[in-house]
């Protein structure tokens, strides 16, 4: 597993701390001094060593973001409260007044948490969050004008552009994340990471059909041109091909060599060979789930749908719900669906910031509660992702609209209640 970093020449020493307790990982560090190289540095990491995961800052991110490739897992650096609550007692053990102060870059969700867990009068509290269009001048100016409205002694900043700018005439703090954020947030990416790796290998299973439609075709010999031609596909030279009755080639392999086969689930080139090469009609379809013989019932079921399309094509049905396809024999969009979902869905990803199949997933298990509500937690452990990365689902989900509070529940004697939430994506799809 190779893991990329990007960060400030000031900060690799905290980094280096952080990454101590990873095993198993390759780190490529990405280090620049000035914001405007992260994009050289980064296009150049690309091209010469491939990364399973990317971590980077808000920044560096909005500098490099086009040059990702769409399949690598991205961690964008968020500074927790507890790095903000440090920042905040490191002024007062500096005999500063905690209050009032400027904070540059944070989210204001987590800023206005400290104040109310610090106790601190939110009034005294100046915070700009970030934003990729600000410039550092802006930043600066919103630190100047705060100071003079407040008398505040100091400013708190994740910009080391703007605290060089404002050295000699502010006193400025860091609220860089610290070694524990920094290994949450590694750690976490890395067993994304593992969790795409190991799906990847999941058992998958396909099925190629020889359209009927001609009466004067010879099922026989086209099953068997048909079988020659994938048994002599680059893409198929690691699966396990043989005939599947009259008409039918069967496909078994590993998901990540038919998602490679199909760029990703976009085309598949066999059929488009198969009507050059053989003059033949072909369909196909694909399935995903936890055994060979659920596999391959649902590569039939996917088979059968893409015999409905009027040109040849490919479906994959993975035992999540989720429905991927057409995919034409050559590059096209696919539509992720789950059920009846369609268009409706993956343009409400799009607006959300979701990926089609996440959201369609999310349709599934709202299907499956019935309207019962969820905690944070049991999404995450649906859906396969950390606890983390489910509360930070549900609060994109939260500001989307596509979940309600409903109530919460203590889990355990000790600790705080967790808070339960309503999912709504299928109202929120039939309402488009």
């Amino acid at each position: 597993m190779v893991i990329g970093l990007v960060i400030h020449a000031s900060h690799r020493t905290v980094f280096e701390d952080a990454a101590r307790t990873l095993a198993g990982v390759t780190l490529e560090w990405v280090v620049y001094e000035h914001e405007d190289a992260v994009r050289r540095l980064v296009a150049g990491l690309l091209a010469r060593q491939r990364v399973d995961g990317l971590l980077l800052g808000p920044v560096p991110y909005a500098k490099c973001r086009d040059l990702l490739p769409p399949d690598l897992l991205v961690a964008i650096l968020r500074s927790a409260g507890l790095d903000l609550s440090l920042a905040l007692f490191k002024a007062l053990a500096r005999g500063w007044r905690p209050t009032p102060v400027s904070i540059d870059t944070y989210d204001a969700r987590t800023v206005d948490e400290v104040v109310q867990a610090l106790e601190l009068d939110p009034k005294q509290i100046s915070c700009l969050p970030y934003d990729p269009e600000q410039s550092v001048a802006e930043i600066v100016a919103f630190h100047h004008s705060a100071l003079t409205r407040t008398g505040a002694e100091y400013v708190i900043s994740l910009r080391t552009a703007v605290a060089a700018q404002l050295q000699g005439t502010t006193r400025v703090l860091g609220g860089l994340p610290g070694p524990a954020t920094l290994r949450a947030q590694l750690h976490e990416l890395a067993l994304r990471v593992q969790s795409k790796q190991a799906s990847a290998l999941r058992f998958a299973a396909g099925v190629f059909l020889v359209d009927r439609a001609s009466p004067q075709l010879d099922l026989d010999r086209a099953r068997v041109g048909l079988l020659n031609l994938l048994l002599h596909t680059p893409e198929f030279g690691d699966a396990w091909i043989e005939n599947r009755g009259r008409r039918g080639v069967v496909v078994f392999a590993h998901q990540a060599l038919f998602e490679q086969a199909t760029s990703g689930w976009v085309s598949l080139p066999a059929l488009g060979q198969a009507q050059e090469t053989l003059g033949i009609r072909v369909v196909a379809g694909f399935g995903v789930g936890v055994s060979a013989r659920s596999c391959l019932h649902l590569a039939e079921r996917a088979a059968t749908r893409a015999e409905q399309e009027e040109t040849p094509s490919a479906y994959l049905i993975e035992d999540s719900g989720v429905i991927i396809g057409p995919m034409s024999p050559a590059g096209s969009s696919v539509a992720f669906t789950y059920r009846e979902h369609g268009v409706e869905l993956e343009r409400l990803a799009g607006e959300v910031g979701l990926s089609a199949a996440t959201l369609s997933r999310l349709a599934a298990i709202e299907r499956t509660l019935d309207g019962r509500a969820i905690s944070p937690g049991d999404l995450a452990s649906q859906l396969g992702i950390t606890d983390p990365s489910g509360r930070r689902l549900i609060r994109k989900l939260s500001d989307a609209g596509l979940v309600e509070v409903e109530g919460s529940t203590q889990l355990h004697r000790k600790g705080r209640p967790a808070r339960l939430y309503r999912l709504a994506i299928g109202t929120a799809i039939e309402a488009r």
